[in-house]
């Protein structure tokens, strides 16, 4: 097995924590070498909270990935996500000496570090730059400017932002545990890579992954990612509502929405119930399944109606010709697609991350494992990593963690530390203002709790 073209990707999401080691095979797609799953803990709506309880979560899932691979991982892709990031456009004009000599590579190179100099907002990085398209001349819409001649060409970039304070929050969780963050991704963006074919993205399309703590929105034109956005609510606040409105228990609840849960009431759903156990000497419930569909519907119809207004800011509705793609944890709730399509009007299927991996259904089938496959993808077609380093013998990270002295000494002597982003600009203010109310609700909710 050559290690060198191994890559280790780590997920670190409001709800769950998803390890992943992989290669790919001689057929291109991708062997799972190593998958481990955990409980999140410390973090809320992608935001790390509690440095020592995301650690400890990371260490769990990254030691079963280990062991099933038996290698121990020294480097990684990481999604990051939340509330803050934003995503903004520019572009960028470039006047040559001579109209008749061809662009060169060298020349689109430097275009796009300087859109490293963008104007930003203290406080924030650069988490992505993306090229759309070129303009040579009097020639738009040129995917690939090299080699074509001209007097000026100009760029046009789509910018992704995040808050340097929480993107280091999320690396100092990682590299505790001994691991080199090779590159931060924007979790949507991997998840597109999971999920989307050429053709969605061709035609247009909207990828809307449901989390725990966030939704996350990427939007696709001719080919090419032309919006990103992240709602700063997902299922979590589902199962808010229904400990909320059927008084019981958050882990019921979570237990109710995840077996019985449904995005629609139906009237044959009047007949149906559930029966709660007790706790603490409490008496059992008996749970209206059609109450608990009317509890999702309400919460579902309001997530709905914030990602149309996101889509209606991006000037894209008119554009989704592949419709929308639901994926994420949150995307399992029955009827979904059908709330989805009646409320937008659009196409809506479910999104499944097995294009791209080989055996391992375990692992393919579960939307929610979407980011942690595209975080592995992209980092497999990253032609800027150098050789990784993976030691074999996996050892157990959560146990390491108990003697400091020799999990620093193993895990950092030959790492190098992680470069970090350049920074940039500040949170999109049309976002801000739509959704502002809603999140001041769902923060009290939260706090309540608590």
């Amino acid at each position: 097995m050559d290690e060198n073209k191994i890559v280790a990707a780590i997920d670190v999401g409001t709800t769950k924590i998803v390890a992943l080691i992989g290669r790919k095979n001689e057929h291109g797609s991708i062997d799972i070498l190593g998958y481990g799953r955990t409980e999140s803990r410390g973090m809320k709506r992608g935001a790390v909270l509690n440095i020592e309880e995301v650690t400890t979560s990371i260490a769990s899932a990254v030691s079963q990935a280990e062991t099933e691979a038996n290698m121990k991982i020294t480097e990684a892709y990481v999604g990051i996500a939340g509330q803050h990031i934003r995503s903004q456009c520019f572009n960028q004009p470039v006047n040559r000496n001579s109209a008749n000599d061809a662009i060169s590579q060298a020349e689109v190179d430097a275009l796009t570090n300087q859109m490293r100099e963008v104007p930003r907002e203290m406080g924030e990085e650069i988490l992505h730059i993306l090229p759309q398209n070129y303009t040579v001349d009097n020639e738009s819409d040129i995917k690939n400017p090299v080699g074509i001649s001209g007097k000026q060409f100009r760029g046009n970039f789509h910018i992704v932002f995040g808050k340097t304070a929480a993107a280091n929050n999320l690396r100092s969780c990682v590299e505790r545990n001994g691991i080199k963050v090779k590159g931060l991704i924007l979790e949507p963006l991997a998840s597109s890579t999971a999920v989307l074919t050429e053709d969605d993205k061709d035609l247009g399309v909207a990828l809307v992954d449901i989390g725990g703590g966030t939704t996350d929105i990427a939007i696709f034109c001719n080919g090419r990612i032309c919006y990103t956005s992240v709602i700063p609510c997902g299922g979590n606040i589902i199962t808010s509502d229904i400990k909320q409105g059927c008084k019981i228990i958050e882990k019921d609840a979570e237990d109710l929405k995840v077996q019985y849960g449904s995005a629609w009431a139906t009237e044959k759903m009047k007949m149906q119930m559930v029966s709660i156990p007790g706790h603490n000497g409490m008496k059992p419930k008996e749970i209206s399944v059609y109450n608990l569909a009317y509890i999702i519907r309400s919460r579902m119809e309001e997530l709905i109606a914030t990602m149309m207004q996101v889509i209606e800011v991006s000037g894209t509705k008119d554009k989704l010709g592949a419709g929308i793609v639901v994926t994420g944890g949150g995307s399992l709730l029955r009827n979904l697609p059908q709330l989805f399509s009646l409320r937008t009007g659009m196409d809506v299927r479910i999104g499944l991350p097995n294009k791209r991996v080989d055996k391992q259904e375990m692992v393919t089938n579960l939307p929610s494992n979407a980011t942690a496959i595209g975080l592995l993808t992209m980092g497999l077609e990253d032609l800027k990593v150098n050789e990784l380093n993976f030691d074999k013998n996996s050892t157990n990270r959560v146990a390491d963690k108990k003697d400091e002295t020799d999990a620093k000494t193993t895990g950092n002597t030959q790492d190098e530390p992680a470069k970090k982003s350049e920074k940039g600009g500040k949170a999109g203010e049309k976002i801000k203002k739509m959704w502002s109310k809603f999140t001041d609700w769902a923060t009290v909710v939260d706090d309540e709790n608590v």
